[in-house]
C-alpha cells in the first residue's frame, strides 16, 4: 500500500542499491525504474499520446498507447496513489508493446490535471494526496469505469470482439474491482497489485461485487501487505 510502511520499504531498498534518495526518487516519480525493464519480447512498434476523455463529471487527462497497426485488447490502467505520471506511462507502453490498447488514467481529473505530484515519497506528499484520494468513492469509480470503457470502445485500435481487461495499483486495485463488477459482460480479466480497502467494513465494499464480477482475476498481494488489516 502506498503508506508510511512503503517509505520505509523505500527506505530498505535505496541502501541495498545504494542509491541516493534523490535519485530514487526521481526514478520511481518518473520513467526511470519502469525503463530498467527489459523490453517485451517480440515487442509491437506502438503509438502513444495524452489524450483528454469526456466523462459524466468532466474532462479525465489520459495517456492512450496502442500497437500501430492492427486492433487489440483494450485495458485500462488505474495507478496508485501517486497518479498518472511518466512511471505509468512507461509500464503502459511495454503492455502495448506486447498487443493491448492501454489506456491509463488521471483519477484525479475532477480537481488537478496530472501530474499531481513530483515526488513518490509519501511522506512528503501526504497533504496533496490525502484530500484527493478522498475525493474519489463508489460512484465515481463506476461512473469513471464506464467511461473509459466507452472510450476503449469507440478506438479503431481496440478489438470490441475481445474482452477488456483492467489492472490497477495500490488504491487502484478497488477501482478494477468495481470496474469488473460494473460492467461484467465486457471486462474479461482483471489484476489487482497490492490493492489497498480491498476489503471493508462498508456496505460498498470492493469485496462484496465479487458475485457481480465475470472476469478472471489475479489479486498480487505482497508478504506483508495484510500488515494493517490482517483479519481481512
Amino acid at each position: 500500500m502506498c503508506d508510511d510502511r512503503t517509505e520505509a520499504e523505500n527506505s530498505d531498498y535505496v541502501r541495498a542499491a545504494r542509491l541516493t534518495r534523490r535519485q530514487f526518487g526521481a526514478l520511481s516519480a518518473g520513467a526511470g525504474l519502469a525503463m530498467l525493464l527489459p523490453r517485451a519480447a517480440n515487442a509491437q512498434a506502438v503509438t502513444a499520446a495524452d489524450i483528454d476523455v469526456t466523462t459524466p463529471d468532466g474532462v479525465a487527462d489520459c495517456h492512450f498507447v496502442h500497437p500501430s497497426t492492427g486492433t487489440h485488447p483494450g485495458v485500462i490502467i488505474w495507478p496508485d496513489a501517486f497518479g498518472l505520471r511518466p512511471a505509468k506511462k512507461q509500464m503502459a507502453r511495454r503492455l502495448a508493446e506486447s498487443g493491448y490498447s492501454v489506456l491509463v488514467v488521471n483519477p484525479y481529473y475532477r480537481t488537478q490535471r496530472a501530474p499531481v505530484v513530483d515526488s513518490t515519497n509519501f511522506a512528503e506528499v501526504r497533504e496533496t494526496i490525502m484530500p484527493l484520494m478522498g475525493s474519489l468513492n463508489a460512484d465515481t469509480q463506476t461512473r469513471d469505469a464506464t467511461a473509459f470503457v466507452g472510450f476503449l470502445d469507440s478506438q479503431p485500435s481496440v478489438d470490441q470482439g475481445r474482452k477488456v481487461g483492467t489492472m490497477g495499483y495500490c488504491m487502484g486495485g478497488p477501482f478494477t474491482m468495481r470496474t469488473a463488477a460494473t460492467l461484467p459482460d465486457r471486462v474479461g480479466a482483471a489484476a489487482s497489485f497490492h490493492g489497498g480497502g480491498l476489503v471493508t467494513d462498508q456496505d460498498d465494499s470492493p469485496h462484496l461485487l465479487v458475485p457481480d464480477m465475470k472476469a478472471q482475476y489475479l489479486f498480487a498481494i505482497a508478504e506483508n501487505d495484510d500488515q494493517n488489516q490482517p483479519e481481512a
